[in-house]
């Protein structure tokens, strides 16, 4: 008897795309929420890094992530916007992915 695993291994399915069309072309935000551990200065130079923000615009959204609780730093599609988040997380920032109405 083979395990799932191994059946999936030797008759590969290519993988269907279950979502609809248009749930991928809705804007997904990339969004920083405040965190009591990361300096201001890191924060904004993460943004710099991850992004290629000038200073003053890394500044604004480090500004809302600590006045606000959060900055949505990022729109786009949702391959983007993970590979972000998966950055942010790198850098140990506390990022979340949502998909906008």
């Amino acid at each position: 008897m083979h395990s799932s695993f191994e059946s999936a291994v030797e008759n590969p399915v290519i993988e269907q795309e279950t979502r609809a069309a248009e749930e991928l072309d809705l804007p997904w935000q990339v969004i920083v929420h405040n965190d009591p551990v990361n300096l201001m200065s890191y924060v904004t130079m993460v943004f710099q890094k991850v992004f290629g923000f000038p200073r003053e615009k890394a500044e604004k959204h480090m500004l809302e992530v600590h006045q606000q609780g959060r900055s949505i730093v990022w729109s786009g599609m949702r391959e983007r916007a993970e590979l972000y988040v998966q950055q942010l997380h790198g850098y140990l920032l506390l990022a979340t992915l949502e998909r906008t109405n």
